[in-house]
This record gives C-alpha cells, structure tokens and sequence, in this order.
C-alpha cells in the first residue's frame, strides 16, 4: 500500500518546494497535477514539453516519490465548447508526456452541466449527456493508445457518470481496453445514499475488479441535509471495514488522500497507516 497526496495539497508552489514537504511529510507517492503547483506550466495546450516533462519525472524519481496518477481534470459537457476543447487538448499532452512524468495513467472525472460549479444538474442524468462523455473519452482512449497511454475515469453523484452502475456504462460504451477507474467513495454519496456507502464500496469494487488504479480516501458527515467532507477519523466512515476491503482487493492499493492538506497531513497519514496494518 502506497499513501499519496495531490501535489496541489501539500500548500506549497514550485517542483522543489513541493519534494521538500513530501519529503518531511515522509510522503512517498503522489497524483501529480502539475499545473496547479507550478506557475510556469500553465493550463493550456502545448504549455507541457518533453523536456520540462522528464525534467519533473526525474526529480520526483531520484527524490523517493512515485506518480501514482497525473491529474488533467476538465469538464467534457461545459457549455463552453472552446474550454472542452482546451481540456481535451492539455489531457492529450498529459498523454502524451505521461510516462517521461512518471506514470502513464492521465484522469479527470466525467463533468456537469453546471460547467464550472462541477455540481448536480438533472441535465447530467439524460443520454444525451452520457453520449457526450463517451464520445470524448473514447477520443481521449484512441489518442491513448497512440502514444501507449492509459485514460483514467472518475465518478461522481453530482457527475454525468453519477454511479457505479453508469459509470461502468460508460466504460462499456467506449469499448477501449486502455481505461482505469479512479475509485472515490465519497465522491458517490449524496443524501439520498450516504447511509449505504458499503455496499457502494462493495459495488465499486466488484464492478471494477482489476480496472482501479488508485482510491481517494476522505471522510465525511451529513449536516443540513448535504454529505460535507472533514478530517480523517473525524467523520461517518468506518475506515476499518472500508480499508479491510480495499487491502482485501489490493494489498499494493495507492490510496489518495485527496483533500487533506495543512496540518491535517501528518496524523493522518498516521492514522491511515495503523488502520490498514490492523485490518
């Protein structure tokens, strides 16, 4: 088992900055999203080369830190044409530049009418907008394969891809052998299902058996009727029977602990740890 965080969570800006607090942290893997740490590569096509690519892969291999997911997350139903467009074109350089990044598995998850609030809109349930999403990762998924890459897909209840159920749909449609899923159980929650989020785990993972690439690890409460995320420990989730499954599925299993950040890192990283050694 690996702990990783988003380089963006650490608090820091700049590749060396951001080894330094990994380091200290003793953080040992990563989901690395390049453009939001580092100021000089900017959200935009043709921003990423191979040379600064390789420049980041190396530093992050020759300091001890791994790339368990590189992150190029856009919205694939924004009403905005011309900023699909512009996610489409970075996760293709992403692609492109993957394994001189360290890892050849680029993300994002599947988007909302909602365009940049990534929120709940009923327009995100109808066919329409699950054709969009399948019409663009199975572009992404071609583009992959040409340069031996691999696409991942991230699910959301508030997403186009709002279950697992659906996103499997999705994942079927695009009828690619180059995809890997990004398996967040929080992101599934919502009021009307918080309550059953085992057996959404045990959905997920039968549904996706040998397609995970990596879970994000959170944690939650249910206040004024919406699912709000909080520290590790500090929530609903019983960690010991969501990590016994996870370590069950995958004992080598890359857990991201998305979200924490400051001085949350340290203890729970720690409390992770103690968990998935006693289950």
């Amino acid at each position: 088992m690996k702990i990783a965080f988003r380089t963006h969570d650490l608090g820091v800006k700049g590749l060396e900055n951001a080894v330094e607090k990994a380091q200290n942290c003793g953080i040992s893997a990563v989901q690395l999203v390049a453009y939001k740490f580092m100021d000089e590569i900017k959200y935009a096509p043709d921003a990423l080369n191979a040379e600064t690519a390789r420049f980041i892969g190396e530093t992050l291999r020759n300091s001890g830190i791994s790339v368990g997911l590189i992150g190029a997350y856009f919205n694939p139903v924004h009403s905005d044409a011309a900023k699909v467009e512009n996610g489409k074109a970075v996760f293709k350089d992403y692609l492109k530049y993957s394994r001189e990044l360290g890892c050849p598995v680029v993300g994002s998850e599947t988007g909302s009418y909602n365009d940049d609030k990534w929120t709940y809109n009923p327009l995100n349930r109808t066919e329409e907008a699950l054709a969009r999403v399948v019409a663009t990762f199975k572009e992404l998924c071609d583009y992959a394969k040409s340069v031996n890459a691999f696409v991942g897909m991230e699910g959301a209840a508030g997403h186009v891809c709002y279950d697992v159920k659906t996103l499997k749909r999705a994942i079927d449609l695009i009828g690619a052998d180059n995809i890997k899923v990004i398996f967040d159980l929080y992101n599934y929650l919502d009021a009307s299902n918080y309550s059953q989020y085992l057996e959404i785990l045990r959905e997920g993972l039968e549904t996706f058996a040998g397609k995970i690439l990596v879970f994000h690890i959170k944690d939650f409460t249910f206040e004024d009727g919406k699912v709000r995320q909080v520290p590790l420990g500090k929530g609903e989730f019983d960690f010991y029977k969501i990590l016994g499954a996870i370590k069950a599925y995958d004992q080598n299993a890359i857990l991201v602990l998305e979200g924490t950040t400051g001085d949350d890192i340290v203890p729970c990283i720690r409390f992770v740890s103690e968990v998935w050694d006693r289950v």
